[in-house]
């Protein structure tokens, strides 16, 4: 009956035109893809470790890269956005490549936002950002994120095996922030019931996967679906408004340079908890995806047999800055379903730095 009244109530939903190559072994496409767009000098994008990687992936692409950019970083420092986008004209570059995970898509977003450069993304982590239309740039200590259809990328090929050098703790960390985009997605202000499927069919996944690929870490059957959780996380990302988790994940990362898989890894449980009575449909939801009775215990049951990180403690949060980060958290704030002050988020931060299971 709610399914039904909501349906009868109306909705927008807006489908975006990303071209998905998905499937192992998907990386041999990549140079049909290249040329199918039209790209003769391409600008490989990667992060320092990746850069190596990044050429041998990009090497099917019968020489059509026109250069290397490989100093890619956590949200996207707007002086690094700037030195690629000059490094792109001095090349000629008629488009992009990011291989790797959200930082490395992130900064290609930054490339196409300013210059309209087609934009290609191989994704090796579970960051789903290859399939919204949202950026975020880092100046002075200050994240700052927008939405742009420019950003979004005209090809996305998902190659589950090239996940599988990516180590179990940031595959359960890279899991989490995939999760934490679905989560959100299920009490979004504009919500709908496509977005509803989708969100809890990426829960289902993730969840049922992510402890396997911990196990093992090179089981491509649960890598897949863990690639596959992750592109339906990306998919709603795009579609709809996020809320409290991900306004204080993206200070805590722009503004104390946390990491940005593990800071979603510590805070989903703390903001799943304090929502929860505000949203009792979308956790109903997340907790039949889980297979168990309560939400936010099965994230933190998730979160414990995966050994994610529990506390900003750990991940180099230090006590004196949750005032300012408690602070900047109210300061625009994104829409949430349970109103908040200055206070419950100070305390909400405070059980997060500590790692306590004490619910809001």
């Amino acid at each position: 009956m709610v399914a039904n009244a909501r349906l009868a109530g109306g909705f927008t939903y807006v489908g975006r035109a990303t071209r998905v190559v998905f499937g192992i072994g998907a990386i041999r496409s990549l140079g049909d893809e290249i040329e199918r767009l039209g790209l003769e000098r391409v600008l490989v994008l990667a992060t320092p470790e990746q850069r190596e990687t990044a050429l041998e992936i990009a090497s099917s692409m019968r020489g059509r890269i026109g250069g290397v950019f490989s100093e890619a970083r956590m949200h996207v420092p707007a002086d690094v956005a700037a030195r690629a986008r000059a490094y792109a004209g001095e090349i000629g570059a008629d488009g992009a490549l990011a291989i790797g995970g959200g930082s490395t898509v992130g900064l290609g977003k930054a490339i196409a936002l300013e210059t309209g450069l087609p934009l290609v993304a191989v994704p090796t982590t579970y960051a789903g950002s290859e399939m919204t239309t949202i950026y975020g740039l880092t100046e002075h200590a200050v994240k700052v994120t927008g939405r742009d259809e420019r950003v979004l990328p005209k090809t996305v090929v998902y190659d589950p095996a090239l996940t599988v050098s990516l180590s179990p703790a940031l595959s359960a960390s890279s899991g989490f922030n995939a999760i934490a985009h679905a989560v959100e997605a299920l009490y979004a202000i504009d919500g709908n019931p496509i977005v509803t499927l989708m969100a809890e069919e990426s829960i289902r996944a993730l969840g049922g996967a992510l402890p396997l690929v911990v196990q093992a870490p090179h089981d491509l059957e649960a890598r897949s679906a863990c690639l596959y959780g992750a592109w339906l996380a990306g998919t709603v990302l795009g579609a709809v408004s996020m809320a409290l988790h991900h306004k204080l994940c993206h200070t805590l990362g722009g503004t104390f340079d946390l990491p940005h898989a593990q800071t979603h890894a510590v805070v989903l449980p703390y903001v799943a908890a304090f929502n929860a009575p505000s949203v009792p449909e979308a956790m109903a939801r997340v907790a039949r995806a889980l297979g168990v009775a309560d939400a936010v215990e099965g994230l933190r049951t998730l979160s414990q047999a995966l050994d994610a990180p529990s506390s900003l403690r750990e991940i180099g949060m230090r006590a004196e800055d949750l005032d300012r980060a408690a602070e900047l958290a109210v300061t625009v704030p994104y829409p949430n379903p349970r109103p908040f002050d200055r206070a419950e988020i100070r305390a909400l931060l405070e059980r997060a730095y500590g790692g306590s299971v004490v619910a809001a």
